[in-house]
């Protein structure tokens, strides 16, 4: 196993590169990749390279050989004495490289026929020697020999024949940052023009055959670029920028400079085959990885222990993008949704981190939500006490100060409080700090005074015992009685571990709408009604807030009906009154009628020291379904059909929200007429988010057998289309059907578990089944552990990131843990497991015992 990183050990690199030179001729199994490093020294120390996998065929330093007595093989790096280097050289290697072989996707490897690249974190290592590390900056020429039509790499394109390319990127940028495609595609082509006036040339290149697909991802680009010069004032700054798509990648998408290399699944969409969220999300993450241009390009981080740096800030900045493109509401709402579920879960368990870790031991294992979510709560967190004012000032600050630097969290918080003069010492702790605090609520009122007394506090997590208070932006408002808003959003900063803070002059007794547009991840305890909890789903002046209310409410009527009360009443009556409404804001409306999910019910009881049971959480949801339907069937019919489709498909916000209303809808009346609505939708759906919404009804009542076959006679030929297949059967199934159907899917020939998108479609769609995949019988668990186990020799990183699956374990019964450690434990014993998987399962084995 890789010894543990620790951010205290880093030593800044001795040497500074004024140009590194790759030459490259592609072949499947014996490419030959030249490299020519200009390496100037500037503190002292050896010349330490990094590599993996390669075949060496020959080094020199200023064209003398390299005496392969002097070089110290340690951990696949190579180590050459400072005393025998000069202070200025040239270092050049030739090595070869198996790219077929390569089914990690790491570095240089083969999809479909396609020569592609994933150098984050540590992939260029796999290419050729090199300085593998954020803070080591330098220009690149790149020059591409091959038969493949399409060459391309990072920057400007200087000199392009049949058979060769050569390109030039002037910006200094570390290796992770490199980029090569070659193969047989076919472009997208369109142009942006700058605010300076500068035109640059814009492509989506395809596979042939996917070119009607790419035009969303075009239109995406040229919205990123033009909010990004609105926003935040910056330029595109190449001549050319160029997105493809690839059919094998572990990630979602990277910001390769000037080569943004996409999953094609965050490429590719039509009506016919992708759902609303499909487009919301090529939307989002074509904006997110041309944003990182500045924010993870031009600016780096120096080291990764500090990659929340550029994941958090922008994932802000294209959560931002994304609110001014659609619905600021919605999509504020759906950002938490997806916090709560993913990070909250991390903070919660064994895998618990700070945004900014101190120590590893395999990087890849760091890409998580609390980088990535957490990361951007804090920035806006950061944005809220700053203001709308301060925070451009500190963005301005930080573009002018760091351009072109690989920098620190350090260096991030000392801009705001130079741009702002306000002491930021204390917040600080938001990225050193693991666990999600807990705010706990009292209140007390007399003659027309409300005091509200706060507490703060944050368990253990693994390695932090002890947690100071927090700097916690409180966001709140009064609502009175009658529904009136009495004291509009106000914003209190909460610094000690207990604070209270007093509203004078009120006539009658208000309800505290708290934590508007949920202004920091804490979770909250207080008293609360359900007559209260309704005031505020009805009259919150807060969309956030307001539906933080009708969650709540219906969070606790889910929990009472698992420990056998028949309630949810209130709920009943509130969600009336919504429906009246609805109309109004579609998509609002249907988030309130999207019930918290299981794994969400789980978490909650088990926050309160109860030991969840999945069967009863699964069965209560289940029945408060079904009384919602019978309550308010009329209601939601009429809904249903007003919601229907109004012209041609397009992938708006406004559109989105009927769909998504509609399908709410249904998932209620399915309830009552046994899929009849569903089996209609699907066979009359002219769009992908009805028909895939009337599958999972359908799959969900046990009456899928029909539509699954026809969905497969139509698709079979569409692998993206054919992975929400595999999802949606084992998700949507009976819990007692669930690992049925997906070891019948896995047994299926066309169930290709080598590439990434497949394997996760199956596998996920098993875990995110709460009480499938954590059935009483282990067996869930088991058949989660078989196939890691068989993915891990090919594929560790996407092996390791499934494993999280297990990281909820010590939450359940007895029975259902020690299943799920016998699962790990088998894994863990294998001969030959990653270094990956094996800190994975290391860390939640002891979160569990």
């Amino acid at each position: 196993m890789t010894a543990t990183q620790y951010l205290a050990d880093w030593r800044p690199y001795p040497f500074a590169i004024a140009e590194t030179r790759l030459d490259f001729t592609l072949a499947a199994r014996t490419t030959r990749v030249r490299s020519a490093i200009d390496f100037r020294r500037i503190g002292p120390g050896d010349l330490v390279l990094d590599g993996a996998g390669l075949k060496t065929l020959s080094m020199t330093i200023d064209g003398r050989p390299v005496d392969p007595t002097l070089i110290r093989a340690d951990q696949e790096k190579l180590i050459i004495p400072a005393d025998q280097l000069p202070d200025s050289f040239t270092f050049e290697a030739e090595v070869q490289i198996d790219p077929e072989a390569n089914t990690a996707l790491e570095g240089l490897y083969l999809s479909g026929g396609m020569f592609c690249t994933q150098c984050e974190a540590e992939g260029f290592r796999h290419i050729t020697w090199y300085p593998d590390r954020p803070d080591v900056m330098a220009p690149f020429r790149v020059e591409i020999h091959s038969d493949k039509p399409v060459l391309l790499s990072n920057g400007n394109p200087v000199n392009t024949a049949p058979g060769h390319a050569s390109w030039h990127d002037p910006w200094p940028k570390p290796a992770y940052l490199f980029a090569l495609v070659a193969g047989d595609l076919r472009a997208i082509p369109d142009s942006f023009t700058t605010a300076s006036g500068r035109k640059v040339a814009l492509n989506v290149w395809v596979r042939p055959g996917d070119e009607p697909r790419a035009g969303y991802a075009m239109e995406s680009l040229i919205r990123s670029m033009k909010w990004e010069e609105e926003a935040y004032g910056r330029e595109y700054d190449l001549d050319v920028f160029n997105i493809v798509a690839v059919d094998d990648f572990n990630m979602g998408a990277m910001e390769n400079k000037g080569l943004n290399i996409f999953n094609s699944k965050l490429v590719l969409a039509t009506a016919e085959t992708a759902t609303d969220g499909d487009y919301e999300r090529i939307e989002g993450v074509i904006g997110h990885e041309y944003f990182h241009n500045w924010t993870g390009n031009r600016i780096t981080c120096r080291d990764w222990f500090q990659l929340c740096l550029k994941e958090g800030l922008t994932v802000f900045r294209d959560q931002q993008f994304t609110s001014d493109m659609r619905s600021a509401a919605v999509k504020r709402i759906h950002d938490v949704q997806t916090l709560r579920a993913r990070q909250f879960r991390e903070d919660a368990g064994p895998l618990s981190h700070p945004p900014r870790p101190d120590h590893y031991q395999e990087i890849n294992n760091f890409y998580t939500a609390t980088v990535y979510e957490k990361g951007a709560e804090v920035i806006g967190m950061l944005k809220r006490l700053v203001g709308d004012e301060g925070y451009r000032k500190a963005l301005d600050l930080y573009f002018d100060r760091h351009d072109g630097q690989a920098c620190t969290i350090e260096d991030w918080i000392a801009v705001f409080q130079d741009a702002t003069g306000r002491d930021l010492v204390q917040f600080k702790r938001w990225y050193t700090d693991a666990g999600t605090p807990r705010l706990s609520l009292t209140e007390e009122w007399a003659n027309g005074k409300l005091v509200l007394n706060f507490r703060q506090h944050t368990a253990p997590t693994p390695g932090q015992a002890e947690k100071p208070a927090r700097v916690i932006p409180i966001a709140l408002g009064l609502i009175g009685p009658n529904g009136d808003e009495v004291l509009p959003t106000t914003v209190l900063e909460m610094t000690e571990e207990r604070q209270s803070f007093a509203f004078e002059g009120l006539g009658a007794r208000p309800v505290v709408s708290l934590l508007r547009g949920f202004s920091a991840p804490v979770t909250v305890a207080r008293e609360m009604t359900a007559d209260e909890q309704a005031l505020l789903l009805a009259h919150d002046t807060d969309p956030c807030a307001r539906w933080q209310a009708g969650h709540d409410l219906a969070l606790d009527a889910l929990i009472d009906r698992t420990r056998g009360k028949a309630v949810g009443e209130a709920l009943i009556r509130a969600l009336g009154g919504l429906l009246d409404d609805a109309e109004a804001d579609p998509a609002f409306a249907a988030l309130c009628l999207s019930l918290p999910g299981e794994e969400e019910i789980a978490t909650t009881i088990a926050a309160s020291g109860a030991v969840p049971d999945p069967d009863a959480i699964h069965a209560a949801r289940r029945g408060l379904v079904q009384d919602i339907a019978e309550a308010h069937e009329v209601a939601l019919t009429r809904l249903f059909d007003a919601m229907a489709p109004q012209g041609p498909y397009r992938p708006d916000a406004d559109g989105s929200a009927r769909r998504s209303l509609r399908l709410a809808c249904l998932g209620y009346l399915g309830r009552l007429d046994d899929g009849n609505r569903a089996d209609t939708l699907f066979a009359d759906a002219g769009n992908m988010t009805e028909r895939q919404g009337a599958l999972e009804q359908l799959i969900a009542l046990d009456r899928d057998a029909d539509a699954l076959a026809r969905f497969a006679a139509e698709f079979r030929d569409n692998r993206l289309v054919m992975d929400k297949w595999f999802m949606v059967q084992p998700l949507r199934a009976a819990p007692e059907k669930a690992v049925a159907r997906a070891r019948a899917l896995a047994a299926r020939p066309d169930f290709d578990w080598k590439n990434p998108n497949r394997f996760r479609a199956l596998i996920s769609g098993l875990t995110a089944n709460h009480a499938g995949f954590h059935a009483a019988d282990g067996s869930g668990y088991d058949f989660l552990a078989d196939w890691l186990m068989k993915l891990d020799p090919v594929n560790p990183q996407t092996t390791a990131r499934m494993c999280s699956a297990f990281e909820t374990i010590s939450r359940y019964d007895t029975g259902r843990q020690d299943k799920a450690r016998a699962a790990l434990r088998r894994i863990a014993a294998m001969p030959g497991l990653s270094r990956n998987t094996s800190e994975m399962v290391t860390r939640i084995l002891a979160g569990a015992a």
